[in-house]
């Protein structure tokens, strides 16, 4: 039985995330993920410039004129969405907690991908696998994951991206959309990440909060790290100690967009602080004209 407020969160985000489906997502996400191969679709008689490697030679052998296959774009596609549910997930100094927006990310993109008759898998991980849903069709399916998402009680507050790669490696059998939700606090993933993108489209959601880039001066703070629960007390009014912190944020940052760029993975920066529909639909238009 799905508490109350807890049904009341998922219908709000239904009912938002299928409109931005409706008015401007579902087409955009259609022109971005085409398919991967070619079906058949029927025969027709065959017209001058038509290539003659298509012609049917079966069906031409009983008629009187030549007919040629035509083939169609394999629309249906796999998308698995892998999102953070780590200590840090839980994490917001303005604008919505991360885990939520990815919450709402993710509605989104399944929403548009049903839309399209994709399947879609959902997988949580934190220092381990959290959950992992197989991909399947339909509202009831998707309306599943966004439950699990908001419900899902993370079992470690730690963060080991590379076990979730290679669980990916293991469970998807054919070249799938994969995107992976997470701020990317973590490091040694990148072999297994090489691994996936390899395989499958691949696309790295970076959140970020603004407190993660820059330390605001307010004085004495007690800091604690959500990951290890470890505390410390920051002078943020230490112009030497936000420079630092600063600077160790750029290092962080510039790191992640190298491995993700040496491994050509797409990656769409989201602003807690700003929200995700406009890097979404650049990211959509972007790819549509490289398509």
């Amino acid at each position: 039985m799905i508490p109350k407020e807890l049904f009341k969160k998922i219908r709000q985000i239904e009912i938002r995330t299928k409109g931005l489906v409706s008015n401007i997502f579902g087409g955009e996400y259609h022109s971005a993920f085409k398919g991967t191969g070619m079906d058949f679709a029927e025969v027709r008689p065959y017209q001058f410039g038509d290539d003659v490697r298509n012609i049917d030679w079966n069906v031409s052998a009983r008629y009187p004129e030549t007919f040629i296959k035509v083939f169609e774009e394999e629309r249906e596609q796999t998308l698995l969405l892998a999102v953070d549910v780590s200590g840090s997930e839980d994490f917001a100094s303005s604008g919505q907690f991360k885990r939520e927006m990815a919450a709402e990310i993710c509605a989104v993109v399944a929403f548009s991908a049903i839309q399209n008759n994709d399947k879609v898998g959902l997988l949580l991980f934190s220092d381990q696998v959290e959950l992992f849903v197989p991909p399947k069709k339909g509202k009831k399916h998707v309306l599943r994951l966004i439950r699990d998402l908001f419900a899902h009680q993370t079992k470690s507050s730690g963060t080991n991206i590379k076990i979730a790669l290679d669980h990916m490696v293991h469970v998807l059998h054919r070249r799938s959309i994969v995107m992976v939700l997470s701020d990317f606090m973590d490091d040694g993933f990148e072999n297994s990440l090489r691994a996936v993108s390899r395989r499958h489209d691949t696309i790295a959601v970076h959140m970020i909060d603004p407190v993660e880039l820059d330390l605001p001066d307010v004085g004495l703070l007690e800091i604690t790290d959500a990951e290890t629960g470890q505390q410390i007390l920051v002078d943020t009014s230490s112009m030497h100690v936000r420079d630092l912190y600063a600077e160790q944020a750029e290092i962080r940052t510039r790191n992640v967009q190298t491995i993700f760029r040496k491994l050509r993975v797409d990656r769409v920066p989201i602003h807690t602080d700003i929200g995700y529909l406009d890097p979404l639909i650049r990211f959509f238009r972007k790819r549509n004209k490289l398509n």
